[in-house]
């Protein structure tokens, strides 16, 4: 007893700490990073914000207004010229040398110059100029004027230290200014898109096209557009988002400002600057942000920290292997990685939440998810922390918890052993006697002993042995009476075949003599009686039927309200089966005459007999009941029909054999498998 409450007592006490303990801890966890996503997606929303609010600012501003002014004028002066052979020349060269290959080595594509060359004459002036001179962008946007004396350039020098100093201040990748009919009028790097014309030029498929037309379309100056992440040529097919705004004030738009948005800022927006362990992330959390094509839209803690194991962990996880090297080729996931999980489906529709599920690298991490509140943007924020190390206080509690209960439970065991040997003295008694019984020992008695509980238990334990004693006799008488009421219904040797417990029993038998026999007008007889006078009437006729097959040798199968199915030879083997049936046929009418003269009735037998080969065995599983079928049985229930009138009927096997002995007369015939069959009426008297 001592033992029961103490583990009881322990156990529950345990269970209750363990659950509201663990429930604590995973709770917080989920907490914290919860906590964390809602500090990346603020920091997120503020990033673009900031630049939404910049862009406001700067697109209103006289500055930016009169350097749309100023660079557009330029530009149109460039396009009523006509570029030397020496610009032209250089500006392929620089596309067939410079651009090109670095391009190839950036996207591992193959292209041709000819699809970027420029197609205006200020577009190839400007980049004579502005870069092909040069090896890199940053030494193009240092260049404040060429010298050569054009507009554009005086415009440059004026303009060109202003929005290259605010492109390094805000972290932008470039700004551009675009004229009214999609020219790009100016660039800070001085890229391959300066001078193009989005609409028309080969760039005119990009995202910066769908935002500057978005942008003029707006009417209204303080418009901002922000488009997703797509690959820009231009930058080598580098993943590029844009903000866009109108140049100008009241109704006058001369121009449309956008800035390309700094891929490193938002990347150590989501990173915390790479301080995951202090934003509350541990070693494995990461905070990222996916696109509506499931796609990334920053980089992976992973890819960052552990690059030689990134690509096999991706490919296992069902990133494709060409997609995995190359995300670990240009050390980026942005437009690169997939993730297929519930978390980003959810967010997609805008639901914010928690889950526990397998992430982009099959590891299976704790999630809580969001969308990012910016306009015009369908991003979703995911943070996630791998669940051995967001559950590893859970781990260690339960432990502790686990350890603590073991403890207790040997200490109570070692006191229980104690007292049990104190205890279990009376009990051993009790417990040989229990054997004797088990071991199948009726009427084992023990003695009472003191007046205590275990007298008690000695006295209740002979009142079971008794009545467990009186129980085996009732049990013996049932099983004889049992025994007696298979007999009845099945032959022995079908009788012990079931109580060996064989469920499908059937056999064969060879010359068989079938008897299937019909009481004629039981129904207008019994039409007057009542329910318990017609029961008493059809008992008196069986009871008959039963008392002349056992005179004759014949063996009942099944009796139903008006029929008798019995057989001969299928039991106990007899030479002379036919003969029986017949004669079992003629006592049948014997009885039932008796029965009419007794009870002034008019019943009559139609009864048909064949004899071959039939089967026999038990049919149903929850009422058992032993039938017979086969071909024989089935032409003795035809044959009796084919008069349509009380006789006995018999097929040409009976006839042949009792030929000799008994008359019949032809009765009509029957199809069977065989063909045409005749059948006989036994002639009586």
């Amino acid at each position: 007893m001592l033992l029961s409450v103490s583990i009881g007592s322990t156990l529950v006490v345990g269970a209750v700490g363990y659950v509201s303990g663990t429930d604590s801890l995973r709770n917080a966890a989920f907490s914290e990073l919860t906590n964390v996503r809602e500090s990346r997606t603020l920091a997120s929303a503020t990033l673009f914000k900031n630049v939404t609010n910049t862009l406001v600012l700067e697109s209103k501003g006289a500055t930016a207004i009169g350097a749309a002014k100023d660079f557009t004028a330029g530009f149109d002066q460039l396009a009523n010229t006509t570029p030397t052979t020496a610009q032209t020349a250089a500006v392929k060269d620089y596309y067939d040398k410079t651009f090109v290959p670095t391009y190839e080595q950036h996207t591992g594509e193959t292209t041709t110059a000819d699809l970027f060359l420029p197609k205006n004459p200020a577009e190839t002036y400007l980049q004579s100029q502005y870069t092909a001179p040069f090896d890199s962008f940053d030494a193009a946007a240092a260049v404040d004027d060429a010298g050569d004396g054009s507009a554009w350039s005086a415009a440059n020098a004026a303009y060109n230290p202003y929005f290259r100093d605010a492109a390094t201040r805000f972290g932008y990748e470039d700004i551009l200014i675009l004229d009214t009919h999609g020219n790009v009028v100016y660039s800070v790097y001085k890229g391959v898109d300066l001078g193009t014309n989005i609409e028309t030029g080969p760039y005119a498929g990009s995202g910066l096209a769908s935002a500057y037309s978005d942008a003029l379309n707006a009417n209204a100056v303080d418009y901002v557009g922000l488009s997703d992440f797509e690959r820009y040529q231009p930058s080598y097919n580098v993943p590029t988002a844009w903000g866009v705004s109108p140049l100008g004030s009241g109704d006058n738009v001369v121009g449309v400002l956008a800035v390309q948005f700094p891929i490193t800022s938002i990347n150590d927006t989501m990173t915390a600057g790479g301080n995951w362990e202090q934003d509350g992330l541990g070693s494995t959390g990461e905070t990222y942000l996916v696109g509506p094509d499931h796609l990334m839209r920053s980089v992976s803690r992973e890819l960052l920290q552990h690059p030689e194991d990134y690509a096999e962990e991706a490919i296992s996880a069902g990133t494709p292997p060409a997609t995995a090297q190359r995300i670990v080729d240009v050390k980026g996931t942005v437009l690169l990685q997939p993730v297929n999980t519930d978390s980003v489906d959810a967010a997609l529709k805008g639901e914010t939440g928690t889950v526990i599920e397998k992430n982009y690298l099959g590891h299976e991490v704790l999630t809580a998810y969001t969308p990012v509140p910016i306009n015009g943007i369908n991003w979703v924020v995911i943070s996630s922390i791998d669940t051995s190390e967001a559950f590893a206080p859970v781990a260690d509690f339960a432990r502790n918890l686990v350890l603590t209960i073991a403890g207790i439970l040997v200490l109570v065991s070692l006191l229980s052993l104690v007292l049990a040997q104190v205890f279990a003295r009376p009990v051993r008694g009790l417990v040989g006697a229990v054997r004797r019984v088990a071991g199948g020992e009726l009427g084992v008695e023990v003695p009472q002993g003191s007046r205590d509980e275990f007298g008690d238990l000695a006295s209740a334990f002979n009142d079971m042995s008794r009545t467990l004693q009186i129980k085996q006799d009732l049990l013996d008488e049932q099983r004889n009476e049992n025994e007696k009421l298979l007999r009845t219904v099945m032959p022995d040797a079908v009788a012990a075949r079931y109580r060996d417990g064989e469920d499908n029993i059937a056999q064969v038998h060879n010359d068989v003599a079938v008897v299937f026999a019909d009481i004629v007008g039981l129904d207008e007889f019994s039409g007057t009686l009542s329910p318990d006078a017609e029961l008493r009437h059809l008992n008196e006729l069986l009871r008959g039927f039963d008392e002349a097959a056992e005179r004759t040798g014949i063996e009942k199968v099944r009796t139903l309200r008006e029929g008798y199915l019995a057989s001969c030879g299928l039991v106990v083997p007899r030479v002379d089966n036919v003969r029986r049936v017949l004669e079992f046929t003629l006592e049948m009418q014997k009885v039932l005459a008796r029965f009419n003269a007794t009870n002034g009735a008019e019943l009559s037998l139609r009864a048909g007999v064949d004899a071959g080969t039939v089967t026999s065995g038990l049919v149903g599983r929850a009422n058992i009941a032993y039938d017979m079928w086969g071909e024989a049985v089935s032409l003795a229930n035809r044959v009796q029909g084919v008069g349509g009138r009380p006789g006995v009927f018999v097929t040409d096997r009976v006839r042949e054999v009792m030929a000799d002995a008994m008359a019949f007369t032809e009765s009509g015939s029957i199809e069977t498998r065989a063909g045409t069959e005749t059948v006989w009426e036994l002639v009586q008297g």
